[in-house]
Formats: structure tokens, sequence, C-alpha cells
């Protein structure tokens, strides 16, 4: 029996063709996603009139890389798309359970806003929601949904989030920067009956990377300058970046102060910033003297952020080594972000944990892989035998 010791909190599954157009009324299914192939013999996704991305563009684990990614689905690691073969995969590398979320609809579910219908919107919202409630029932203890969100709306956000976990969701996907799509910033009581229905139902709300407004992408000036490959090096790494700053925002917002429970995750940005930002947060809402101004605040930032927040890391070699104390053994996750391109892929996983955590002991190790994440999403741990 295989030896299971990590809970992967954050993968992606890759959406089959048929996933909004098999789901939606007849008079819909021009306008929601679908795919097509190219002269070239290449798969792409489309919305409306609108060309998304190359299919296998976020499914390059083993495969494939940013440069080269699988044409079709036939070119990639089954497990990309395939219930049982993600779990065949997650046996094979000690990998109990995975967090599941989108792709094609954005890390925010907000490329759905460009189809400008309200009824069309809500309609892809739930007809993903229903579809990876339909994937993840290949083993429901062990492959983890969160809900997306119609944002935009938020009273059918609450009754989506409501539905959800009756069928079985463990967390809520939520923009990081609500602002930047033209609605209120966090702080605002406009967003509170979402906070309430995540404190109730006790579900905690990510912060993936690239789910604020991505409409300035790669850049073509930096295509053209940098060269592709360089180019998106560089708005990966922005896009961890990005993160620190929704990070900043919610801990002024008031939000931690107002819902003592409610618990956040950033998903897909690692944890090496996360000291500087702190400490940086400290200093300036103790030397600006924010208290006075805001009473409701009854601890500093990083006291916050202990209490509130969790953060994922993968890749990192420098910050598991020398910063675990700073970012706190109780705030941090484990994550692959299989199978996208920037993904730990097979024997490459065991590498980077060993490489990490080889100096932490082994209260610290089973904590950021293990005891976090299976509280946090209420993991039921394999069966004895």
């Amino acid at each position: 029996m295989p030896q299971y010791s990590i809970i992967d909190v954050d993968t992606h599954v890759t959406e089959v063709p048929d996933l909004w157009t098999a789901r939606v009324p007849a008079h819909m299914r021009e306008s929601v996603p679908r795919v097509e192939t190219d002269a070239r013999g290449r798969q792409w996704w489309w919305l409306g009139k609108d060309r998304l991305i190359p299919l296998g563009l976020t499914a390059t684990a083993g495969v494939g890389d940013f440069k080269h990614p699988p044409r079709n689905y036939a070119e990639m690691h089954p497990g990309a798309f395939d219930a049982k073969e993600r779990l065949k995969y997650m046996d094979a590398h000690g990998i109990w359970a995975m967090v599941l979320y989108p792709n094609v609809g954005g890390f925010g579910a907000q490329e759905f806003l460009k189809l400008g219908d309200p009824d069309l919107m809500l309609a892809c919202v739930q007809a993903y929601n229903d579809w990876q409630t339909e994937w993840a029932s290949a083993d429901p203890e062990r492959l983890l949904p969160i809900t997306s969100t119609p944002f935009w709306d938020v009273p059918a956000a609450v009754k989506e989030i409501h539905r959800c976990k009756a069928m079985g969701h463990r967390g809520i996907l939520f923009t990081g920067e609500p602002q930047s799509f033209g609605q209120p910033i966090l702080g605002s009581r406009h967003w509170d009956p979402l906070w309430e229905a995540a404190v109730e139902l006790d579900l905690p709300i990510s912060f993936h990377i690239g789910s604020g407004n991505m409409e300035g992408g790669l850049r073509r000036d930096k295509l053209q300058e940098y060269g592709r490959m360089a180019a998106f090096a560089e708005l990966s790494v922005d896009l961890f970046m990005n993160n620190g700053r929704q990070l900043c925002d919610l801990l002024m917002s008031g939000v931690l102060a107002r819902y003592p429970t409610i618990r956040f995750v950033s998903v897909e940005s690692g944890i090496g910033w996360i000291p500087f930002v702190l400490e940086a947060m400290d200093y300036q809402f103790e030397g600006n003297r924010v208290a006075d101004d805001r009473p409701e605040f009854d601890r500093l930032p990083s006291e916050y952020f202990a209490r509130n927040v969790y953060a994922c890391y993968w890749f990192e070699q420098t910050a598991p080594r020398r910063l675990l104390d700073k970012v706190g053994t109780n705030n941090i996750l484990f994550e692959t972000d299989f199978p996208h391109p920037t993904s730990l892929y097979g024997d490459e996983i065991a590498r980077r944990i060993e490489g990490g955590l080889a100096d932490c002991d082994a209260e610290a190790r089973r904590k950021i892989l293990w005891d976090n994440a299976r509280t946090l999403y209420k993991v039921a741990p394999p069966p004895a035998a």
C-alpha cells in the first residue's frame, strides 16, 4: 500500500471540451468556453469570439513546457484531465489529497466577466462547479474541490457557496483585488455577506495568483524586447509579488479584525517574501499609529497573519531552510501546482521537499506537508489498513 506523507493544496484540472457546452441551455452554447482545432492541429480554448489559451498550456507536467506545450489531450499526462489517472499519480508520489483549481475561467473566475451577460456568467460558474464536483467524485476524500464564485454578484455568490458546500467543496475561490474589475475594495462592507458565509460554513478563502485583472498579461513590447520566455518568467514572479500587495490590503482592510475566525490562503505565491511584508507592515502600522484611527485593530498586522492567513510554497529552497520561524510553521502549506508549467513533477517533488526541509524538525515538517492542510480542509486520513 502507498505511504502517504503529503497533502497538496494547489493543483489544477484540465477542463474537458464539453464541460460548458454540455451543461448550459442550448441558446448559450455558442458563447460559453469551447475547444476548437486550428489548421496546424493545435487545440485552443475559445470564449465567444475570443481565443483564450492553447489547450495544453496548463498541462505541461512530464510532457512539455511553456515553450513546447502539448497540442491536445492525447499528448498530456493523463492525470491532467482524468481523475482515476490523477489518483494513480498521487499514489506513486505519496500524495494523499489534492486541492483543485480551475484554468479556463481564470484563477478567480474573472474570465467570465468578458461575456457581459449576468445569466450567462452565472451559468458558466455553476457549470464549472458542477463538473468539478463530478470529477472529484472519483474519490471525494482525496480530490478536494474549491468553489468558483460569481463575485460580481454577492447574493448569487453566497448562494453558490452554500450550494457547493452541500456538494462537498472545501473552500472558496475569490479575487484578491476586486477593485481591478470595478468592484468595491476588500474592506468594503459590500463583501460582508460573503465573509459571513465563509465563517458560517467554516470554509477558507483562496487568493490564487492571477485572480486579478490579467488584461495586461504578456505585454507585446516585452515580448518583442525580452523574448517570449523571458517575458513569461518576469510575469510569473510579478504575479507572486501581486499576492504580496493583496496581503497588505487584506491586513489593513479590517476584515480580519471583524471576523476573528475567518481564514485566507495565498495560493501559488511562495513564502520567501512574507517576512519582509510582515515586518514592514508592523513598522508602518506602529509608526503611523494606525490603531488611533482604527480602534477595531487589537493586534499587529503580523499577528493577524499568524491567526488568519496561510501561504503555500513549492519550489523554494532558501525560505524553508531559513525563514520558517519568521513565517510560522502553523501558516505554511505545501503545493505542487500539477500539471502547470511551473509545477513540481514526479521525483522532483521529493527532491525539493528534502532540499527545502532538510534542517526542519519532524514536527514542523509534518505541519507543513500534512497537518496544517488536514485541519484547514478537513481531510480524512487514509484507512488504517
